[in-house]
């Protein structure tokens, strides 16, 4: 079953035309990914990047806005992963809002030491977590 999120558009999320604002998306769009790590992957991004001191900063992003969302808005974000390299991840976000398409968004992250800001290999335990969400989303 793919991993989805809803989250609900409030005033802080809009602007003068009534609409989300765009790096609002952004906002959420990383909310979905940490409720991924945390639930899915069962890796929270405070163990992450406190207690481990490693981090995953999104590296490369795409966003394709297909129509606008609203204030009260119930959004579902869907999240896929679609490659996994040997220190990166590159994951599809859809966007819908009652099954009509609001937002897609491609992100790719990687894995690193925050001491010295370099890429490092997936830990075995995480590598096998993510490899397993894409081996059931190939079976859907």
């Amino acid at each position: 079953m793919p991993f989805t999120t809803t989250h609900v558009v409030r005033f802080q999320h809009c602007d003068a035309a009534q609409i989300v604002f765009y790096p609002r998306y952004y906002e959420m769009l990383n909310a979905t990914i940490e409720e991924w790590f945390e639930t899915r992957l069962a890796w929270s991004f405070a163990a992450i990047h406190v207690t481990m001191g490693m981090g995953v900063p999104t590296v490369a992003q795409e966003a394709r806005y297909l129509r606008p969302s609203r204030l009260g808005d119930r959004l579902d974000f869907t999240l896929t992963p679609l490659r996994l390299g040997g220190s990166s991840v590159t994951l599809s976000v859809e966007v819908s809002c009652e099954g009509e398409a609001r937002a897609s968004f491609t992100s790719t992250l990687v894995w690193f030491a925050q001491a010295d800001g370099r890429p490092r290999r997936w830990p075995d335990e995480l590598r096998s977590a993510i490899e397993k969400e894409m081996q059931e989303g190939r079976a859907r």
